[in-house]
């Protein structure tokens, strides 16, 4: 394990490995514990990305990795050759020798004239290019939670203001009620003196008063 993990000080972004958790071997390279978000936090944290443009984006989680590679300068032939080896390798039987497999994978290389240091080349700059594009993935997700959480918080403040000014407003409309109420019976005092019959008589000879529900449905 200790021989996998040295990998991390030679290629950026060396941190997947069969018998360990993806992340945690990525934490051990860069000498640092896993970021909340799944990156590493210290030195390699802020290494270069080696785009050379833009790379695309991945929508709903869709990596175009030839796009990816091409952002990093890693064209199609030097793609195709870390293809190439992968399939021979992998062509193999699984119980073949490491350098029996090493050894075969060299000579049917150098037969079809394909350099090994130009496939280690690609296979590393592929490497460090995927770690590109995860760093700057979970930038743009930091940026975005951050801009997110801000606005969810404006929008938390406004959410209370609109429920005191609510608050208020139903405070406000009680107490109007309250003392409306309290004037109609002081008033009605007077209307209880002169009696039902005599308020109903000049009530309907009034054009000034009228039951504005009993008007509309009539």
């Amino acid at each position: 394990m200790e021989e996998k993990k040295s990998w991390g000080s030679t290629v950026l972004g060396w941190f997947i490995v069969q018998d360990e958790p993806a992340g945690q071997e990525h934490a051990a390279e860069a000498g640092a514990e896993p970021a909340p978000d799944g990156t590493a936090s210290g030195p390699a944290a802020g290494a270069p990305t080696f785009f050379e443009k833009e790379p695309p984006p991945a929508p709903c989680g869709r990596v175009d990795f030839d796009a990816v590679f091409q952002a990093a300068g890693i064209d199609g032939e030097q793609r195709q050759r870390v293809e190439k080896a992968l399939e021979l390798l992998t062509s193999l039987p699984a119980d073949t020798a490491l350098a029996v497999k090493k050894q075969i994978v060299e000579a049917a290389l150098k037969a079809f004239g394909v350099p090994i240091e130009k496939i280690i080349e690609a296979g590393a700059g592929e490497i460090q290019a995927l770690e590109g594009y995860i760093r700057s993935g979970a930038a743009d997700t930091r940026k975005l939670l951050e801009e997110s959480n801000q606005r969810i918080h404006q929008y938390q403040e406004e959410i209370q203001r609109i429920k005191v000014v609510m608050d208020q407003r139903v405070q406000e409309q009680q107490a109007v009620t309250n003392a409306c109420n309290a004037k109609k019976l002081r008033v009605q005092q007077i209307l209880e003196f002169f009696g039902q019959e005599a308020v109903s008589r000049v009530v309907q000879a009034s054009p000034k008063l009228h039951d504005p529900s009993a008007a509309s449905t009539s």
